[in-house]
């Protein structure tokens, strides 16, 4: 099992008995609001099994960790990313409102980074739907810099919004 620790944040790789909480991100208005519509519960638990799968390098799937604060023991969300093609990863993070605000998606995001240093990555990426302006300032003070504006990417409750595309080069 893979974990990761912050100052306040323990991040684990995502079990069986993490349902709940994953099926409470993908319910949460506030948390769909920039990130998708609400799925059936049956493709929220495909997407969840999916991810259940012993994570390396050369997976597939995402590598899906529970973010924990270390204090309270709270599952405040969950974090991670995938690899696009050799040395390249998508990273992404959902929380739950609750926990919106309060640096957590900056301090896991930024253990993720570290992570995805250390096995070797060379570059991340991250696409955030426009609008969304505190994911914006999360990947800006983790070092991402805006690449690309991708126009009407993609559509949310029937409208359609641009992509914005933000990357970061990896320093051994």
């Amino acid at each position: 099992m893979l974990e990761l620790y912050t100052d306040r944040l323990y991040l684990r790789t995502l079990v069986e008995s993490d349902w709940p909480l994953f099926l409470r991100l993908h319910r949460e208005p506030e948390t769909l609001r920039y990130t998708f519509d609400e799925l059936p519960e049956h493709e929220v638990r495909r997407g969840f099994e999916h991810r259940l799968p012993a994570w390396t390098p050369a997976s597939e799937h995402w590598l899906c960790l529970v973010v924990v604060d270390q204090a309270s023991g709270q599952d405040l969300g969950v974090s991670g990313f995938r690899i696009l093609h050799p040395g390249h990863a998508e990273v992404g993070c959902l929380l739950l409102p609750a926990f919106h605000g309060k640096g957590f998606g900056t301090e896991s995001r930024r253990a993720i980074i570290d992570y995805a240093t250390a096995i070797g990555l060379t570059s991340l990426e991250s696409t955030v739907t426009d609008g969304n302006i505190a994911s914006c300032r999360v990947l800006e003070k983790c070092g991402f810099t805006f690449e690309r504006r991708v126009p009407q990417a993609y559509q949310l409750r029937g409208i359609w919004y641009d992509d914005l595309v933000y990357g970061l080069r990896l320093t051994p």
